[in-house]
């Protein structure tokens, strides 16, 4: 396996997925902004939290991609379409087990049991981010296949 590509190409697909989601959610296919919900848990400031949650995501994205690549040297092949698979898995974890569990360690998100008396400023995202929108996990699962398809032919092409 490249690992030297692993760096450079999960970095340049995982910038590509986050400014897909940043572009779907200011077309206003989805209200989920990834970078501010990540951001808010390190600081209040959503300017900052936009930026902050930008990095945050980023460094996820590359940890991801190492899976990504440890998968496709285990296989001994790098396929667009084993990265496809690879992504409708990461984006199935994320919507039905990571997001719904983000209230409960996050300082600033509501959870569904939140009262009336809850400060939190931001919602919670629910199963499958519905609450983001109905559009939000058909968006989320595309970007995340397309991840999963760019990170299977830029290693393969190494």
């Amino acid at each position: 396996m490249d690992w030297a590509g692993w760096a450079l190409f999960g970095i340049v697909a995982t910038a590509a997925l986050t400014a897909t989601m940043i572009s779907a959610q200011m077309a206003g296919l989805t209200r989920l902004d990834l970078p501010l919900v990540l951001g808010t848990i390190i600081t209040e400031d959503p300017d900052k939290a936009r930026v902050v949650g930008f990095f945050i995501h980023l460094t996820a994205g590359q940890g991801f991609a190492l899976g990504y690549a440890a998968v496709f040297a285990l296989l001994r092949r790098a396929d667009w379409w084993i990265g496809g698979l690879l992504g409708a898995l990461h984006v199935a974890i994320a919507l039905t087990v990571l997001l719904p569990l983000l209230p409960g360690v996050h300082p600033r998100m509501a959870s569904h049991r939140a009262g009336p008396a809850s400060t939190a400023t931001l919602e919670p995202p629910g199963l499958f981010a519905l609450n983001y929108g109905v559009q939000t996990p058909a968006v989320t699962a595309v970007v995340h296949v397309i991840y999963g398809v760019v990170l299977g032919l830029l290693l393969q092409a190494r």
